[in-house]
């Protein structure tokens, strides 16, 4: 084989997607920390498997064409930071042939260096160790065969011997995949799809499950609609208080003194779904009533009400369900969207209490795509957005957003949850993007995070042995306590996070968690830290039984 054109290039891709889709929960298991949220194999699948179906129905001979087809959907597809990489290394590959009808191995070569080089560039701080490194580790030996006359065949086994081999290496380049005994996840997965595209050039099929290989990519997916499940359950009549209110109240001189447990039990008389958010200058409200208009007049009582909104999620839910006669949703109107990216219900309202106007319910284990973040406002009047990510794993899917976006746009790089709602506090609806996202980001630094979760294996990391099952206290990353007990391990983490510049302690309980646990935690680390406030609020996410914010 001296050539492959846009035919043999699609049956390379699919190849390579339908190994990458059968070794994805592998992958998955190579996750460094030992952490119930191992997403590399999911999410190089799900990107990957984007890839795919943008050129799954083309029946075209140019390779270049396929090539533009492919990326776009690597592109928009791409999920978490190995899916991103991915969707770079295949950016560049597609860049280097889409003049081209066909590519020998010299086009082939080159091709394979203009991925690397590409994805290197989209990476802030790369590290070796990772899928870059066998990416070029493999591209440097496809090199050794670029005027040898060699044949595609032989150029791509060399090329998947050696990215094999530099699998094998990255514990050498990094010491906490030695420590724990595992080969880079994002490395095995790239390997995969080599292998694919290797079992399309010689036709020897890669065992696979059969049903597995008749599945379309096109269906391939986490369905991210989860979010009117309980509605075949449900009706209007259902919804108990009709009006979703939020406003903010700005306090004044000669009004009434604000006291925030006086005013939270006030306003819970108004309906439930209640988020009091405050500082010395304003109280951030979010309640669902029946009666906005009392909301209002008693919340006036301390100041000027500013940045009031008011829905009607009766008629939202209506519209939903086809029962009412309007015939389109007027478009929602924007200055400056937000959009933030976190699971828990409890989380979503707080978000949305303090300003944020679109949440897209993900996060850990399920990282949106390009596509998602951009979607969410694609049919709404927006000026301008911020992107708050918070998750290290979604700052690169949010990046390439704002690359695809057609209006100005900005990432506020959060890496959690408390990051998040942090930076929305300083979040100014006056101020330019530019200098929004200059404060925002900055107030990240004031932020310290912490998780407690479960072990799903036996490991030791970080100098600390740890038994599956049992509870892990994480701060800012690093596993510092793990205990049979929860509420020990809470206890634990929030003692070693505090120190003499600590005022400020929020506690947001998930699904797992306990109000009793965390009530007797504080009551019992306050009568050594007097000077320490204490926040706590229902966050309701998965995965973590508390997540924890140090200022």
């Amino acid at each position: 084989m001296d050539k492959i054109d846009g035919l043999m290039f699609r049956q390379m891709i699919l190849s390579g997607a339908r190994n990458l889709k059968k070794n994805a929960d592998y992958v998955d298991s190579l996750n460094v920390f030992p952490v119930p949220d191992g997403d590399t194999g999911t999410n190089m699948n799900l990107s990957m498997s984007s890839g795919a179906a943008e050129v799954e129905p083309l029946d075209d001979a140019h390779i270049g064409n396929v090539g533009k087809h492919f990326s776009k959907g690597l592109l928009m597809g791409a999920r978490g930071n190995s899916g991103v990489i991915l969707s770079q290394l295949f950016r560049g590959f597609s860049k280097a042939i889409e003049a081209k009808e066909e590519i020998g191995a010299e086009e082939f070569i080159e091709a394979l260096k203009q991925g690397v080089n590409t994805a290197y560039k989209a990476v802030m701080k790369p590290v070796e160790g990772t899928i870059l490194t066998v990416a070029k580790d493999a591209g440097i030996k496809a090199e050794e065969f670029k005027e040898s006359g060699a044949s595609m065949i032989d150029v791509m086994t060399a090329t998947l011997e050696e990215a094999k081999a530099s699998l094998l290496r990255t514990p050498d380049l990094l010491p906490v995949l030695k420590e724990v005994g595992v080969v880079d996840s994002g490395g095995q997965g790239l390997v995969y799809v080599y292998e694919g595209f290797l079992s399309a050039m010689t036709g020897e099929e890669i065992a696979e499950d059969p049903a597995q290989a008749a599945a379309s990519f096109a269906d391939d997916g986490h369905d991210h609609d989860h979010d009117n499940d309980f509605n075949d359950f449900m009706s209007v009549d259902d919804i108990e208080f009709g009006y979703c209110t939020e406003f903010m109240v700005r306090f004044a001189d000669g009004k009434r003194q604000f006291n925030e447990d006086e005013f939270r039990n006030e306003m819970s008389e108004f309906g439930d779904s209640l988020l009091v958010i405050n500082d010395d200058e304003i109280v951030k409200v979010h309640v669902h009533t029946e009666t906005p208009g009392e909301a209002f007049t008693y919340a006036a009582t301390y100041g000027e009400l500013i940045k009031m909104k008011v829905e009607n999620m009766r008629e939202q839910f209506r519209t939903v369900h086809g029962e009412t006669n309007t015939a389109a949703a007027e478009k929602q109107s924007y200055d400056t969207a937000i959009i933030t990216i976190s699971s828990g219900e409890g989380i979503n309202e707080l978000f949305k209490s303090i300003g944020v106007t679109h949440v897209i319910n993900g996060g850990q284990t399920m990282n949106p795509a390009t596509e998602d973040i951009v979607n969410v406002i694609k049919d709404e009047d927006v000026k301008q957005v911020i992107i708050l990510p918070n998750n290290k794993n979604i700052i690169m899917a949010a990046e390439q957003a704002v690359e695809v976006l057609d209006i100005p746009a900005a990432v506020v790089a959060s890496t959690s949850i408390p990051e998040g709602l942090a930076s929305m506090l300083s979040f100014n609806p006056d101020a330019s993007l530019e200098d929004n996202k200059a404060a925002m980001s900055e107030s990240l630094e004031h932020v310290r995070t912490g998780q407690v979760t479960y072990s799903v294996r036996d490991t030791k990391i970080d100098g600390v042995d740890i038994k599956k099952d049992q509870h892990m206290g994480i701060a800012e990353g690093k596993i510092i306590t793990a205990n049979d007990s929860k509420k020990e391990t809470l206890h634990t983490l929030i003692t070693e996070m505090i120190n003499e510049d600590t005022e400020i302690i929020t506690i947001l309980i998930g699904e797992d968690g306990s109000e009793e646990e965390v009530e007797s935690v504080v009551e019992d680390i306050e009568g050594t830290h007097e000077d320490v406030e204490f926040e706590i609020h229902n966050g309701a996410q998965p995965v973590y039984s508390y997540l924890i914010s140090v200022e």
